[in-house]
């Protein structure tokens, strides 16, 4: 069985995150004071308190690409990932690596797609067609 993670990290502004994770991912706003909100993100709570982003840099060789590292995000079934590819298009988001699929054919087939909050913070969200193949090698 798995269970939440919990995760905490900074934002610089609560306005544009509480658009961003509530009006535009769907995420549902929990507890908040005047410097922080936690938010359900897809099962699991994450806390966004005022301050200064940690940095990242496009280092992580995945496939044919060079992530940002770190990141945080979520692994979710296709048709939720499609669905929230949709709803992040709709909004126009900008995506690091536009929604796609990688590992075709192997057994860690997945759809990818990276974004980064208002504040920089980057976000992948993968989707797989069979639950059980996450951690497939």
């Amino acid at each position: 069985m798995l269970t939440p993670f919990h995760l905490a990290y900074n934002v610089r502004d609560l306005d544009t995150t509480r658009q961003f994770y509530g009006a535009i991912l769907g995420c549902t706003e929990g507890r908040s004071t005047d410097t922080w909100v936690d938010y359900d993100f897809f099962g699991h709570q994450i806390s966004l308190h005022l301050g200064e982003p940690f940095e990242t840099r496009a280092t992580g060789k995945v496939g044919d690409h060079l992530v940002p590292m770190p990141h945080l995000g979520v692994v979710l079934t296709l048709q939720d990932w499609k669905a929230l590819a949709d709803r992040l298009r709709q909004h126009d988001v900008q995506f690091v690596i536009p929604p796609s699929l990688r590992f075709q054919g192997e057994p860690g087939e997945q759809a990818t797609m990276f974004f980064r909050d208002p504040s920089g913070n980057p976000i992948e969200v993968k989707g797989f067609a069979d639950m059980d193949r996450i951690f497939a090698s």
